[in-house]
């Protein structure tokens, strides 16, 4: 197991990196879309339509992926003053106990965004004139990917590896 997670680890390294990419041009591209609508809004006294509706669905793929990459660098919300008076055996319980639950959570957030885009499907974005079911693609992959990175994490902690999280801070330091 600990070969098959050191060839796997860069893959989803460049995974997270890519998605920390994505996220920050959505970022960017969201701003400028929102600014387009203030300068028609209060300028040429037009606003687009479809800014509104666009800008939110980039904030939907920034958000998720971004949640993704914090569960896999563990930079998520989290209180971790009870763990860290407990024992090392205890500590490392409880955190496969929080990682197991955060898979869970992202199989479970995939697999029902996942009916609910299949739901809405033949429905359309009115502004956009998209399918509905597209709404949903951001929390499809965002729980695919925050299973996928817990998972990798549950597996380091299972086996006594260093966690991705604390290699990538060391490294900044």
């Amino acid at each position: 197991m600990r070969k098959f997670m050191l060839a796997i680890k860069p893959y989803l390294g460049g995974l997270s990196r890519i998605s920390l990419y994505i996220s920050g041009i959505g970022m960017i591209a969201m701003t400028l879309i929102v600014g387009w609508q203030v300068f028609g809004r209060y300028v040429l006294n037009d606003s687009p339509s479809w800014s509104e509706p666009l800008s939110l669905y980039l904030m939907s793929w920034f958000i998720m992926l971004g949640a993704a990459v914090g569960v896999r660098e563990s930079v998520h919300l989290g209180l971790d003053i009870v763990r860290y008076v407990m024992p090392p055996a205890i500590q490392k319980a409880m955190d496969l106990l929080s990682l197991g639950l955060i898979v869970l959570f992202g199989i479970g957030m995939a697999y029902y965004s996942t009916l609910l885009a299949m739901g809405t499907w033949s429905a359309t974005i009115p502004v956009l004139g998209w399918p509905g079911g597209t709404d949903f693609f951001p929390m499809i992959a965002g729980g695919a990917m925050i299973s996928l990175f817990a998972l990798e994490r549950f597996i380091d902690v299972a086996i006594g590896e260093e966690v991705a999280a604390d290699v990538l801070v060391q490294e900044a330091a």
